[in-house]
């Protein structure tokens, strides 16, 4: 009697996975259905970054809103699911975990953090769910090489490669210092000076360093001050760049001071005042203040200001971006779009800069990086204004000023 039970019960379970199959269309694809494509994205919502995470979400939604307006992409709206990270590695993976497999989006898009992605991919590869375009400037998210990795960051490495050796030349610098944060991201910064620097025949004269969550920088200063550098490069963020480039005045140390994307943000001419005049860093797309001189980018920091009530910032436009040149993407894979598809455009495409003139990216099969390419920018009178052209081996003349397209 027990045989013919479990006979009947392995029966019913075999005719409900028939059933289920059956009822799956074929060629059905995660995150993707007749009508909507679901995507995802990790930021830090509520840790050390929150209000770089807050700002990249309100970009993105944007955009995403833009974007249904206008019909969606081949007709499916598109929906996106953000989760927080805490800027915590561990959280990112429960976050990835939950995305993936619970919510089944279709693509990871603009998550923020290179530990945080380097601790989530793994749990999207398994399920065949590509990294795209993740907020962080780290060699890691192209190499080494996967099909399922997107980036279009000029790494702090390439920034600093070609962005040292110009200002050396430009501003006849005879000595170069360098003070970093004493982690991954200040190490990218320093050997990207050090390669720079190797092209001019020159070495770093001094190179000082700090503890993550540092507030005292004098010795630093002082022990830079003591080469007589008249150039600092700095592995630097927002509070540690506020504070080297605030000790330096008070002790009357007034070298160039060239920062990474890292430290381009409004908040180091908010925070910093007056003292952060003359502080040049590299970046990618500009700062999108209100009294812009380029209209387009006035009329997107006004939509924005009135959508959410708060000024938009560089990680708006960083968020915003990234879901346009996804649309871009997928809008040409065609109505069949999946994962394959998605890939094979990607193999071949070229996303020309939209209004906020950011560098040509270009994707190949074996090139997952869009672009290597930065340029200059300074601190004057308290605000961030473009001072050179980009640089890089991916630089180009830029295009001309157009809406970003979206179908």
């Amino acid at each position: 009697m027990q045989h013919l039970k479990t006979a009947i019960t392995l029966a019913t379970l075999a005719l409900s996975a028939t059933t289920a199959l059956a009822a799956a269309p074929a060629g059905a694809m995660q995150g993707i259905s007749k009508d909507e494509i679901l995507l995802g994205s990790i930021q830090d919502l509520s840790g050390p970054i929150a209000g770089f995470g807050k700002q990249a979400r309100l970009g993105m939604l944007l955009a995403v809103d833009e974007i249904n307006e206008q019909g969606g992409i081949n007709g499916r709206k598109l929906k996106i699911i953000v989760e927080d990270s805490a800027y915590d590695p561990k959280k990112a993976v429960l976050a990835a975990q939950k995305l993936v497999n619970q919510d089944k989006i279709f693509m990871m898009v603009g998550h923020i953090g290179t530990a945080q992605n380097m601790a989530a991919m793994p749990v999207q590869f398994e399920k065949n769910v590509i990294n795209f375009f993740p907020i962080t400037a780290a060699r890691e998210m192209y190499e080494p090489f996967h099909k399922l990795k997107y980036s279009y960051a000029a790494t702090y490495f390439d920034q600093m490669r070609n962005a040292v050796p110009k200002l050396v030349k430009e501003k006849s610098v005879k000595k170069v210092c360098t003070m970093y944060q004493d982690d991954d991201f200040g190490l990218e910064v320093l050997k990207g000076g050090e390669a720079g620097l190797k092209t001019l025949n020159m070495e770093f004269a001094e190179k000082t360093s700090y503890k993550r969550g540092a507030t005292d920088f004098s010795s630093q200063v002082s022990k830079m001050q003591a080469s007589g550098c008249d150039m600092v490069v700095l592995g630097t963020i927002i509070r540690e760049t506020i504070g080297a480039i605030g000790t330096a005045r008070k002790l009357g140390f007034n070298p160039v001071f060239l920062g990474s994307s890292a430290s381009y943000t409004d908040l180091i001419h908010k925070l910093g005042g007056k003292a952060m005049d003359g502080l040049y860093a590299t970046m990618t797309v500009q700062n999108p203040y209100q009294d812009e001189a380029s209209q387009p980018i006035r009329f997107w920091a006004s939509k924005y200001k009135t959508k959410f009530n708060e000024d938009p910032t560089v990680f708006s436009v960083y968020g915003y971006t990234i879901i346009t040149s996804f649309a871009t993407a997928a809008g040409r894979a065609g109505k069949n779009l999946n994962t394959d598809s998605f890939i094979k455009v990607m193999d071949s495409l070229t996303i020309e800069p939209d209004f906020f003139g950011g560098a040509v990216q270009s994707f190949s099969a074996t090139k997952r990086l869009g672009s290597d390419a930065s340029r200059l920018s300074q601190i004057t009178d308290g605000k961030w204004k473009t001072v050179s052209d980009y640089f890089g081996s991916t630089a180009a003349a830029p295009a001309p000023v157009v809406a970003p397209a979206k179908k």
